[in-house]
């Protein structure tokens, strides 16, 4: 059931950005300039792109909801930390799991050990 409303979800939202780009433009990007009155003109017919364009933008925030939902109920009751497998350490006198502060040192001088690797 979710990969079919994932599906519809995905032709939405592909038929959406079509149908935006078909429409014309009215001039000036974000509402600048255009002429012929704009929001003091009468409200504009709305043409068969722009009805399309509602229909297709209601159905793609209804799938969304859908989707959101179906995800919610799948995750209920789970936690991320409940999938953490971390040991606990049953005896407090064992080492701690964390390295100690030498460990994350460089080697000194004196080590054998090599301070840059080496190809073999």
């Amino acid at each position: 059931m979710e990969n079919v409303v994932l599906i519809i979800h995905l032709l939405l939202a592909l038929g959406l950005i079509a149908v935006v780009l078909l429409q014309r433009s009215e001039g000036g990007g974000l509402g600048m300039g255009g002429g012929g009155g704009g929001a003091v003109s009468g409200r504009a017919a709305a043409t068969a792109l722009s009805r399309l364009t509602w229909i297709l933008a209601i159905a793609f925030i209804c799938t969304s909801i859908t989707l959101t939902i179906m995800a919610a109920q799948k995750s209920a009751g789970a936690s991320v930390t409940d999938r953490l497998a971390v040991p606990q350490a049953e005896d407090q006198g064992d080492a701690p799991a964390a390295p100690l502060g030498s460990d994350l040192l460089p080697p000194s001088e004196g080590d054998n050990a090599p301070l840059v690797p080496s190809a073999d």
